[in-house]
């Protein structure tokens, strides 16, 4: 990868991943100050829109690296930071597709469903993606 590939992959994890989890923390972890209170911190809608509009710069740089990174390595059969990668990739899909899901699901089951795989993925993509950083950075 070249370097700007690298930092294009990394900054658009890091804020994608950092904004994810504290709307999470927002959303999940925190109580409402009112009783009827749609959002339980002010900046909640702001940490959402943030994550809504750094996801897709994310999906863009997985697309920049998947011919040149992901798919030369996977056709070479190279075995460090195999089994790392191939999670990574594995979760992206859903996790993207789960992600626009939320964004137009009618049904509670459904959006329930999609929120859950959503959150479920992300955590195996982020988790997957250090495991793999870890797994390389001696290799290079």
């Amino acid at each position: 990868m070249s370097r700007f590939e690298r930092w294009a992959v990394w900054s658009t994890s890091l804020l994608t991943v950092a904004t994810g989890l504290v709307y999470l923390w927002m959303k999940y972890g925190l109580e409402p100050a009112e009783p009827w209170a749609v959002i339980n911190h002010p900046l909640q809608p702001v940490v959402l829109k943030a994550h809504i509009v750094v996801s897709p710069l994310l999906l863009f740089a997985i697309g920049m690296i998947t011919t040149r990174h992901i798919w030369r390595h996977w056709r070479s059969g190279m075995a460090w930071g195999r089994r790392s990668g191939v999670t990574t990739v594995l979760a992206t899909a859903p996790m993207v597709l789960s992600g626009y899901l939320i964004q137009v699901a009618t049904a509670a089951p459904l959006l329930a469903a999609a929120q859950w795989t959503h959150i479920g993925t992300g955590v195996v993509f982020a988790v997957g993606l250090g495991a793999h950083q870890a797994a390389v950075s001696g290799k290079r």
